[in-house]
């Protein structure tokens, strides 16, 4: 049986974007390994600064940002009006959303003192401004979403990052009967934004929303959004009495479904990759 890449080469190799094929290599002995790992090393490095350059001359922004400015464009032409809500929010609020000390997901909260943390999600926000909303335009649609980083420890390994970048997206006084085809026509709209032509929906059990309709990409099975909808028993924390439909998608993870790769750190914020360039060139 031959030889194939170390747990280093393969490593360094993904760091690189090298493709699929590339990581499959089978070598005769060690010499003949090193050397392949150093010729192919070095084309993709070459290939990295190619890519690069092009950033810094005439791309300009990252994909990062020019997905969420698309994203955004897309949501006003739907009729959607973006909010922009506070990073750090209240331990009251979190406990609206059933989150208290002994909830699983409590753990994975970055507190600023006892009684504030960074956000985990924008769902509270969202909540508070749907009361107000709901009660100024009575019998009215209210469609608002926003664009922002949320916080979590998490340790699910490459799908997962403490820094996200999330869309959340809600429409209130959607029809009973119609909920579930608003959710997929909005799902729609978002995938085809983002370049994703590949995907479907599941339905998933969750810590805070109980049961979710999640949107998964690929053989991997890759969960870039997640999709619930009310009545729902948070709402009467809320002061919530209306039907809504609520969708949030995880934009590293649409860049990740959409680009390829081995772990999503690459699209996220960084100062270690810039557009999924590592920069240990």
């Amino acid at each position: 049986m031959g030889l194939v890449w170390t747990d280093i080469q393969i490593r360094r190799l993904k760091e690189l974007n090298a493709a699929t094929d590339d990581l499959r290599g089978c070598f005769k002995d060690d010499h003949n390994r090193n050397r392949a790992f150093q010729d192919l090393e070095k084309r993709l490095v070459r290939k990295e600064r190619e890519r690069l350059n092009a950033l810094l001359d005439d791309q300009l922004r990252p994909r990062l940002c020019i997905l969420e400015s698309y994203l955004i464009e897309v949501l006003n032409r739907e009729g959607f009006t973006q909010v922009t809500t506070p990073t750090i929010i209240s331990q009251n609020d979190l406990s609206r959303m059933s989150i208290d000390k002994r909830h699983p997901f409590n753990d994975q909260i970055y507190w600023v003192d006892s009684r504030r943390c960074l956000r985990p999600m924008l769902a509270p926000s969202l909540y508070r401004l749907m009361k107000d909303l709901a009660r100024i335009r009575i019998g009215e649609a209210v469609r608002i979403f926003e664009v922002g980083s949320c916080f979590r420890k998490e340790t699910g390994g490459a799908q997962h990052v403490s820094e996200f970048t999330m869309l959340n997206m809600v429409e209130m006084r959607v029809p009973m009967d119609a909920r579930k085809a608003r959710i997929q026509e909005l799902t729609e709209v978002i995938m085809k934004a983002a370049g994703i032509g590949a995907y479907c929906l599941m339905g998933e059990s969750s810590e805070v929303y109980d049961k979710t309709i999640d949107v998964v990409c690929g053989s991997h099975k890759l969960e870039v959004a997640s999709c619930a909808m009310g009545p729902h028993p948070l709402d009467d924390a809320w002061g919530i009495v209306d039907t809504w439909i609520g969708l949030g998608f995880g934009l590293e993870r649409l860049l990740m479904a959409r680009e390829g790769g081995h772990s999503i750190g690459k699209w996220c914020k960084s100062t270690s990759y810039l557009d999924g360039i590592r920069l240990t060139l």
